[in-house]
C-alpha cells in the first residue's frame, strides 16, 4: 500500500480554499490545519472532546493531554499546539454554540461527533474535490514530521511529538523532497 502524499504549501494552500466553500468552512479549516500543525493521527482527532481542547476560562490549550484510550499505542501522550493553530480553533469555537466539556469539539452536519472511519472519508473527499490526488487522513501528519524534518528537528524529537515508541517507524513518514536535498548540499 502506497504511503500518505505529503503536501507542498502550494497544495496545502489548494485544500485551505476549497473548503473555505463548504458548508463548514471554518470547521473544516481547523480540521485540516489540526492535521497538519499538530501532527494527530485521525483517530485522535475524532476523538477530541470539548474538555480535552478548552481550558475552563475558555482559552485554547498549548497542550493537548490524550488518554490511553484517545491513542493508536494505548499510551497516553500529550500534543502540543502551535499558536497559530490555537488561532484557528478559537475562530472555529466561535461558530459552536455550546462548550460542555464532554462533547465532540468537531461536529459532523448533525452536530454529532466524528467516528475515526468517518473523519478518514471526510479527508479522503475534501483532497478529492480539491483536486489533490494520492492525500489521505494521514497526510497531515505525514507533512507535519516531513515538515519539522526539514527545519532540522531531529528524529528523537520527531518520534515522540508522532508518539511513536521507535524512530523506525518515524523514518518512514518522512519524504526526502528536492528541497531538502538541496538545503542538505548547501551545508558541505
Amino acid at each position: 500500500m502506497a504511503q500518505a502524499k505529503t503536501l507542498t504549501p502550494a497544495e496545502l494552500d489548494q485544500v485551505l480554499r476549497y473548503v473555505s466553500t463548504t458548508r463548514f468552512p471554518q470547521r473544516d479549516r481547523a480540521l485540516l490545519l489540526t492535521s497538519f500543525w499538530s501532527g494527530m493521527r485521525v483517530g485522535e482527532i475524532a476523538a477530541l472532546k470539548m474538555g480535552d481542547v478548552i481550558n475552563e476560562d475558555g482559552t485554547i490549550k498549548s497542550e493537548i493531554r490524550l488518554s490511553a484510550a484517545q491513542t493508536k499505542g494505548g499510551q497516553p501522550r500529550t500534543v502540543f499546539i502551535p499558536q497559530k493553530l490555537q488561532f484557528e480553533l478559537v475562530a472555529y469555537l466561535a461558530t459552536r454554540h455550546t462548550r460542555l466539556a464532554n462533547i465532540p469539539f468537531f461536529h459532523t452536519a448533525n452536530r454529532m461527533g466524528f467516528s475515526a472511519n468517518s473523519l478518514c472519508q471526510w479527508f479522503f473527499w475534501i483532497y478529492k474535490k480539491s483536486g489533490i490526488s494520492g492525500a489521505s487522513s494521514h497526510s497531515g501528519r505525514r507533512s507535519f514530521l516531513t515538515s519539522l524534518a526539514n527545519k532540522g528537528i531531529g528524529v528523537r524529537i520527531l518520534a515522540s511529538l508522532a508518539g511513536h515508541k521507535s524512530i523506525a517507524v518515524t523514518m518512514k513518514y518522512l519524504d526526502a523532497n528536492d528541497d531538502m536535498k538541496r538545503n542538505a548540499v548547501e551545508l558541505i
